[in-house]
């Protein structure tokens, strides 16, 4: 995963923060997260449904059983950045609680393939709001 995800990465900052391929059309940004227990920095290429308060990402690990490693370095240190375009911006993370089921919906309907993860995981995928601080 990490070479496809360093491709993506690369693609990413040199096409102004556009990728093709599976990813084409849709915004994506990098995260970039402390780790929870290394305190390493991590960069991860997501999928993001932008908001006017910000961002939203999903924790959907593609389906898995668990959680992306990401969504549990962004608990631990929920103040860090992200790309978006050209830009990189200083962001404050906040799990969605409230309102959650209506941003799902709103999640689906742009982007039907996250259903399919959501049927597999057999867990409730987290939405992550980034908030630009």
């Amino acid at each position: 995963m990490s070479d496809f995800n360093d491709r993506i990465i690369a693609e990413f900052r040199a096409n102004e923060g556009r990728v093709g391929g599976p990813f084409a059309g849709s915004p994506m940004l990098l995260l970039h997260s402390t780790g929870a227990k290394s305190g390493e920095e991590r960069v991860n290429p997501l999928a993001t449904f932008p908001q006017d308060e910000g961002w939203v990402i999903v924790a959907s690990a593609a389906g898995q059983p668990k959680n992306p490693g990401w969504y549990y370095n962004l608990l631990a240190n929920p103040e860090t950045t992200i790309e978006f375009g050209t830009e990189t911006v200083p962001v404050r993370a906040t799990v969605v609680e409230e309102g959650r089921d209506a941003l799902w919906a709103h999640v689906i309907a742009t982007n039907p393939g996250f259903q399919g993860y959501q049927d597999r995981a057999e867990r409730t995928i987290p939405l992550v709001r980034l908030t630009p601080r």
